[in-house]
């Protein structure tokens, strides 16, 4: 999740594909992933003029297409780049002290069972270079916050279902059926995380093929 589109974005009608997106792609490159493995958007749909930082008013009159995005992509991790992605998620955060954390989302923004995940604005490292380090460590620690986060809503989804039994749906019932996922779905789901994420654990320069049709959800 970026501020919001620039000249290059705007013209292309694509986020990040400026030096920007490059440097980007570039980092998601070091972890094994690609750009088609990630939904990449802004908290401001359209670019503020002469490409000046956001108003708190342009923020809050995208604030609602925001939140129908985060409803629709149900994310598990949501990566913020840059100080407003920053505040719209972790408010009154400072960037220079929360990069690489993880903290809980408020659902009020439409990703109801989301972690955040705290990362300079690759743009950042333009105007001072010692923040590429800072981002190329950030960003090895992502399929790591990812795997944990998706195992965090697997268990959160098994004691609902525990929960829905006790109080009186069987099995079988649509409560139940909906509440905790099936064994099935749990191996496929842990199978693609587990493939997702080894590249980077693994180390520089390991390959995996996968399944392009898989996505995760990175903003």
């Amino acid at each position: 999740m970026g501020e919001g589109p620039g000249q290059n974005e705007d013209l292309q009608g694509r986020p990040f594909v400026g030096a920007a997106g490059g440097l980007l792609e570039d980092l998601l490159g070091e972890i094994g992933w690609d750009r088609s493995q990630v939904f990449i958007t802004n908290v401001v749909k359209c670019r503020p003029p002469g490409n000046r930082d956001p108003e708190p008013d342009e923020i809050a009159a995208c604030a609602e297409f925001l939140r129908r995005q985060l409803e629709v992509l149900d994310p598990a991790v949501v990566v913020t780049l840059g100080r407003f992605s920053l505040g719209t998620f972790i408010p009154g955060a400072r960037i220079s002290a929360v990069h690489g954390a993880v903290r809980p989302v408020d659902p009020v923004t439409g990703a109801s069972s989301a972690v955040a995940f705290a990362m300079y604005h690759p743009a950042a490292a333009f105007r001072q270079a010692s923040l590429k380090e800072a981002l190329v460590a950030d960003m090895a620690n992502l399929p790591g916050v990812l795997l944990d986060a998706r195992a965090a809503r697997t268990e959160r989804s098994a004691r609902r279902g525990e929960t829905a039994t006790r109080g009186g749906a069987t099995p079988e019932s649509p409560q139940a059926m909906t509440a905790e996922p099936s064994d099935a779905d749990s191996s496929v789901e842990a199978g693609f995380l587990e493939d997702l994420a080894r590249p980077a654990l693994a180390g520089a320069g390991a390959t995996e093929e996968r399944d392009q049709t898989d996505q995760m959800t990175l903003f």
